[in-house]
């Protein structure tokens, strides 16, 4: 999928046009993978107007990505919010994509990051789906890759880094040139982690899995709000390791992140994922999610930040609470919410 260019990019306190956003060709993170991002989505609700999905959420993320590597950001963290809703106006987008990153600059060479610039910047940009463009509603076909996560001892799962994701390049391609939308990777011990940029949850007789964070996941903003959700509808959810097996035994699988959204996986090497069609816990989630986000649910959470003005999604939750219903899911959901100890 082909990324539509922006108009502008705020650059460490600077809108720069789209084709002047650049950096030194020895900068450090280009040459050691040091900087660590965020993907974002705005969806373009009906009452709210353009609204930025979970921003908070994932600054803190930002923020605690750049603590693990050491990267100080010189920013106020309300700054930055306010950048970012000035992204999507300045670049006069609905709908889009943010990408807020911080990165080392160019100072020397060498290893030692220590020294060299953190700089920082977001971009705001017309974004599709991630998978295609009937990815929603048909699903992907996946296999399993053959390149495992990353271990915990050898680099922090919990931050979301730019050099990590040469792990998971290595599985996109893996199953690009084999025929598959994606890819699935194992953990070191040979459980089931996550795919090159995206979270697994699976169904398996009416109960809802996912990989708890000793699996080498990044705990994933959009997996954070699939589980409350499904508790929200009465499904039970286990967080916990997972065998590759199950992949194969489950009536649903699917992948959660903000580029893929909540995206239905029909078949994992050429197996069938139960009918081989989406599946009704899997719609039920998709309808709750994407409910909140164009304005049939009332936003309970605050998870829509307007870009115009301050956020008034708490209190349109709270007045419309006491008419929201919740459709229970049909195919065994329980009542129960049990979570591994992490």
């Amino acid at each position: 999928m082909n990324t539509a260019q922006g108009k502008w990019i705020w650059m460490d306190g600077k809108w720069v046009a789209w084709a002047d956003a650049r950096i030194h060709i020895l900068s450090h993170v280009v040459h050691y993978g040091t900087s660590v991002f965020e993907g974002i989505r705005c969806y373009d609700h009906p009452e709210l107007g353009p609204s930025v999905f979970r921003l908070q959420d994932h600054l803190r993320r930002l923020y605690d990505s750049a603590r693990i590597y050491r990267m100080e950001i010189k920013y106020p963290f309300e700054e930055l919010e306010k950048v970012h809703c000035e992204a999507v106006v300045k670049n006069e987008l609905g709908a889009c994509y943010l990408r807020p990153v911080v990165y080392r600059g160019f100072d020397n060479l060498g290893v030692n990051p220590f020294g060299k610039p953190v700089e920082v910047a977001v971009a705001a940009f017309p974004w599709g789906k991630y998978l295609g463009p009937e990815s929603i509603e048909k699903g992907v076909d996946v296999c399993v890759s053959s390149w495992r996560r990353t271990g915990p001892q050898t680099t922090p799962g919990m931050s979301k880094a730019g050099g990590h994701y040469m792990n998971g390049q290595l599985m996109k391609m893996e199953a690009v040139v084999n025929g598959y939308a994606e890819g699935i990777a194992l953990d070191t011990q040979g459980f089931l982690s996550e795919g090159s940029g995206e979270n697994v949850f699976l169904v398996h007789k009416g109960i809802l899995y996912t990989p708890s964070t000793s699996s080498s996941i990044l705990v994933g903003i959009t997996r954070d709000s699939t589980l409350t959700l499904a508790r929200e509808l009465g499904i039970e959810v286990r967080e916990q390791a997972l065998p590759r097996d199950m992949l194969y035994l489950a009536d649903e699988v699917f992948f959660s992140g903000t580029a893929v959204e909540i995206t239905p996986i029909v078949s994992v090497d050429r197996i069938a994922v139960g009918s081989g069609q989406r599946g009704p816990v899997t719609k039920a989630l998709q309808d709750a999610f994407f409910g909140v986000l164009d304005g049939r649910r009332p936003d309970r959470y605050g998870w829509l930040t307007p870009v115009a003005g301050k956020n008034p999604a708490e209190k349109a939750g709270a007045t419309s609470a006491a008419r929201a219903t919740v459709t229970p899911v049909p195919a065994g959901g329980g009542t129960r919410s049990t979570r591994e100890a992490e």
